[in-house]
């Protein structure tokens, strides 16, 4: 049983040239998994890829179901402009399509940004070996070989094999009456002070605008070191017998993020739309992590669950949206205070709005252990200064985009 899905060492990572990228890598990559790649592309039916680097470029198309390179990029149907340290993050996997575009290291100058986030999972086709996702490729079954009841949840007193194998299946997991009502009480204060206390250029909150112009605190950073009652939680063994569950050596991160969620809000990053936890890059160091949701009080149909989508996590598939040819069904995580989600980082998985009453989830978890003979750096770019500045992500994303595209980005929405 494992969940870890790791294919690169962070100690490999170098700033590559372009003239290396576009003469070496791309096409070693080419003649290794083009095949592979141009399988993908020709699935997705996607444009061609143009990457334009300091005044030179490249396109990326399917011939004869292969994909081929092309120098130039007038023929392409994206076209993306980037420096020379972005493409190298890029084949490198160390930042997404998305990622570079939440960043703003990325510009298009033809098609769209659906169309240039749609590449994702065709690139990682291309440079790591993951085979794009068709219908069909992934399917559910128990421990007995039957089909997984993915309805089901579970307690802390259920078979802990059973429970690990669910979630190396599905993804996800939901665990019912984990903390008791009284001690969400306490952790839903903490999360409440802080909110008040928060301010927009603290570099310690997230905030969003809601349907009447009012500009909101909506996640508490750094929650963690902040709430004692979170602590003592999340170090007693009623949440940490979740590490050990597929056998993969997970640890408990140390950190949380307490979130409110409020109703109406149309603006910012507090109902976020479908995503992995690894759509910004980096899933072949970092995957799958667990990402756990403790649910200070509940969630349903209309204070806004969580949405997950089975098996999504071993499906190659857009990291940022749903893309309209996955064939996985989404399910919605309802919960009662003191209840704990867990998933995947590479699932697929959304925050519904609420549209009836808000609701408080903190979100925690446990991530993989180095590999041996790795070597573990801090990634600037996912530094705790780096996370604080995605407030305004969205805005970062349009100015992206191809203002001459025919498609805007519209989340959730394929090509």
């Amino acid at each position: 049983m494992t969940i870890d899905h790791r294919t690169r060492l962070q100690k490999n990572e170098r700033a590559l040239q372009r003239d290396e990228v576009f003469d070496d890598v791309i096409s070693t990559a080419l003649q290794t998994h083009g095949d592979l790649a141009g399988r993908g592309a020709t699935y997705k039916d996607a444009p061609s890829l143009g990457l334009h680097v300091d005044g030179r470029g490249l396109t990326l198309e399917v011939r004869d179901g292969v994909l081929t390179a092309a120098a130039g990029v007038d023929t392409a149907g994206v076209v993306a402009e980037m420096a020379e340290d972005a493409l190298s993050d890029l084949v490198q996997d160390s930042q997404s399509t998305m990622g570079l575009a939440m960043t703003s290291r990325v510009q298009l100058t033809a098609g769209s940004i659906n169309e240039w986030i749609g590449w994702e999972p065709i690139l990682r086709a291309l440079f790591d070996g993951r085979k794009v996702h068709e219908t069909g490729d992934v399917t559910f079954a128990d421990l007995d070989g039957k089909p997984l009841d993915l309805t089901r949840s579970f307690t802390i007193d259920d078979d802990h094999e059973e429970i690990g194998h669910f979630l190396q299946e599905a993804g996800f997991l939901h665990i019912t009456n984990v903390f008791e009502e009284d001690e969400m009480a306490t952790v839903a204060a903490d999360i409440d002070h802080w909110i008040d206390k928060a301010t927009p250029d603290d570099g310690e909150s997230w905030w969003a605008t809601d349907d009447a112009g009012i500009n909101q605190a909506v996640r508490v950073l750094f929650f963690y070191e902040k709430s004692e009652a979170l602590r003592d939680l999340v170090e007693s063994d009623r949440y940490q017998w979740l590490a050990g569950l597929t056998g993969d050596s997970h640890q408990h991160k140390g950190g949380a993020e307490g979130l409110v969620k409020p109703l109406g809000i149309v603006k910012g990053l507090s109902d976020l739309p479908w995503h992995k936890d690894c759509g910004q890059g980096r899933h072949s160091y970092m995957c799958n992590s667990m990402t756990t949701g403790i649910s200070v009080t509940g969630a349903d149909r209309v204070s806004g669950a969580l949405g997950v989508i089975p098996g999504s996590h071993r499906a190659n598939t857009m990291a940022t949206g749903r893309d309209p040819l996955l064939d996985l069904e989404p399910r919605m995580l309802e919960t009662q205070t003191g209840d704990v989600t867990v998933h995947c980082s590479d699932t697929l998985h959304r925050a519904h709005p609420p549209i009836e009453r808000p609701r408080k989830v903190v979100y925690s978890g446990f991530g993989l252990a180095p590999i041996p003979g790795d070597e573990v750096k801090p990634n600037p770019r996912y530094s705790r200064e780096a996370r604080a500045e995605l407030t305004d992500v969205q805005d970062r994303i349009s100015a992206a985009d191809n203002p001459e595209a025919s498609e805007r980005y519209t989340p959730g929405r394929g090509r």
